[in-house]
């Protein structure tokens, strides 16, 4: 029988990954996710290329690291803002993320608020230029486009939102276009 010695991350050698029963986090998991990331190069693109319209000259929270707050989140089961609450010093989060605090719900709120038509086309051409790195490692023998809509609902009066009697809820109703084969999103397109 073979045991998995101590490893040490690549993106942060002070943590360590063992099955001794040591300190034990529900979140723990999302230290690999981190090490996918950074070998993606995926924090580092959010970097380049990731920016709101935001007018300020210094945020403590930038909008790469409120987005990545954001994607680690949801991977972990947290699909409210409202929840970076309770996240606000949880250990994992905080090492994932490299910060002494995460992010709170007012302040990505206000990320979000600062989004427009351009930081929507700009996380469209990251998964583009994703979809790439992946396909220069294994390129696809044919794409199939699945084009369909959905639901994204609304729980306000917000601009834009309609009853749709197909769903019987209030939201929006966008057209999205996926890659058939593998699932990625390729495209999504809100209309009136």
């Amino acid at each position: 029988m073979s045991i998995v010695n101590t490893l040490s991350l690549e993106s942060n050698r002070q943590i360590k990954i063992n099955f001794d029963g040591g300190d034990l986090s529900s979140d723990a998991g999302l230290l690999l996710i981190k090490e996918f990331v950074r070998k993606l190069g995926i924090d580092n693109l959010l970097g380049k290329v990731f920016k709101t319209n935001d007018s300020a000259l210094f945020r403590y929270h930038t909008d790469q690291k409120n987005l990545l707050q954001m994607i680690y989140m949801i991977i972990a089961g947290y699909f409210e803002d409202d929840t970076s609450d309770e996240l606000t010093n949880d250990p994992v989060f905080k090492s994932v993320l490299e910060k002494d605090t995460l992010a709170s719900q007012p302040t990505l709120s206000r990320f979000f608020n600062r989004m427009d038509e351009d930081t929507l086309n700009q996380l469209l051409m990251i998964g583009r230029i994703l979809r790439k790195r992946v396909y220069r490692i294994q390129m696809p023998q044919a794409v199939i486009l699945d084009l369909d809509s959905t639901l994204l609902d609304a729980y306000g009066k917000q601009e834009g939102r309609a009853f749709h009697f197909h769903y019987q809820s209030n939201g929006y109703h966008p057209l999205v276009c996926y890659d058939g084969m593998t699932g990625d999103l390729v495209k999504i397109q809100l209309r009136d």
